[in-house]
């Protein structure tokens, strides 16, 4: 059997071991450094045989023995398998390391509970929200608004992350316009050598438009419930999956009663080689998270306009929101969760911060502390 050193290896030390981690699979382990030589005998297919021949001063059966444990991890791939290492170093090559290791490293992070929360934070040693110059000459801004439109200024400071949503099925002009708001072109430029380039109301570094809507329609009125893929050009519903679910789209997004009580729920994918045709440099990647950052805002905000409550988080199962929306993973990826309702009043509206909130508060940094306020 023919092996291959697998494309998505990073190596490490962490505690005095060495690690070899597999940022696709998540696989990693502790070994000896020893078994980088190994892996680097490896750049080509080769054989069990090839690896002894290439260590003559090491025992052949324990040369073996690693090799073949360094399969079993997937540090080592066999030949003839079209599987994701393949496809992860043909869409994501002029991304890699840097893009690929953040993307992949960070995925199916475990929201079964609520990320634990530095306790010394909790006590109150915690960095300041704000920053300040003390010794700065200031000019102070005048304070007198301008005359800005009244509607949005209004929806900017209503703008709330909603968790509870009205069982009433959301109108479909409502859905429409947020759909067509958010995800749809708002024009087409001439792009010179690139052509026609569509503009959306959000910003889109490069102008790629890498994003997809994949729309869970659980409640909505003359929409038939299921998974469907927005089709911006068109602005129509495709529908992918008759039988999706609100269960299903709240099991996906980890349990959360917001997405569990939504009508509607939106998951943002980025299509890989859209923006890494065009822009070869990992920092690209930066853009395609910043885009999506940009669409969440303006779906908050077009929400809030329509008397919609908007939703969004970044707790969902990675590689099951995937395989439910047809995509593999690398070639396209899942990058964000919205969802949007008739939003339910609060039953006890949030109260402003008074004086003792602001006592527990750290406003500004203490210079003696590097930025951290120890606890009181």
């Amino acid at each position: 059997m023919k092996l291959r050193r697998a494309h998505a290896l990073v190596c490490y030390w962490r505690d005095g071991s060495f690690v070899v981690q597999n940022y696709l699979t998540g696989a990693h382990m502790s070994v000896a450094p020893v078994a980088a030589d190994i892996l680097a005998a490896f750049t080509d297919w080769s054989t069990e045989d090839d690896a002894v021949a290439a260590f003559p001063d090491h025992d052949p059966e324990s040369c073996r023995a690693a090799v073949r444990q360094l399969h079993t991890y997937g540090f080592l791939v066999s030949a003839g398998e079209d599987g994701p290492d393949e496809r992860l170093a043909e869409h994501w090559e002029s991304w890699s390391p840097e893009a690929a290791v953040l993307h992949y490293a960070s995925k199916d992070a475990d929201y079964s509970e609520s990320p634990s929360v530095n306790e010394d934070f909790r006590a109150g040693r915690r960095s300041a929200l704000f920053k300040n110059y003390p010794d700065a000459d200031r000019v102070l801004l005048p304070r007198a608004p301008l005359d800005v439109d009244a509607g949005y200024v209004r929806t900017l400071y209503a703008r709330r992350t909603h968790r509870a949503f009205a069982p009433a099925a959301l109108p479909l002009p409502s859905l429409a316009a947020l759909l067509a708001m958010v995800f749809g072109p708002s024009e087409f430029l001439d792009g010179q050598d690139f052509g026609a380039l569509m503009k959306r109301t959000s910003a889109a570094g490069g102008s790629r438009h890498e994003l997809e809507a994949y729309v869970g329609v659980f409640a909505v009125e003359g929409i038939t419930p299921g998974l469907y893929h927005y089709n911006c050009v068109e602005h129509s519903l495709e529908l992918l999956d008759p039988g999706f679910t609100r269960e299903q789209a709240a099991h996906l997004c980890w349990d959360q009663s917001a997405i569990a009580e939504a009508p509607v729920t939106v998951f943002v994918t980025a299509v890989v080689d859209r923006m890494s045709s065009k822009y070869r440099a990992p920092r690209a990647y930066r853009v395609m998270l910043l885009n999506a950052g940009h669409l969440g805002q303006t779906f908050a905000l077009t929400a809030t306009a329509l008397g919609l409550g908007p939703f969004q988080t970044a707790a969902f199962r990675d590689t099951d929101v995937e395989a439910a929306l047809g995509i593999d993973g690398i070639r396209e990826t899942a990058l964000y969760a919205l969802a949007t309702g008739l939003p339910t009043a609060p039953a006890t509206p949030e109260p402003p911060a008074g004086l003792d909130a602001f006592r527990r508060a750290t406003l500004y940094p203490d210079p003696a502390e590097d930025g951290v306020t120890p606890a009181r």
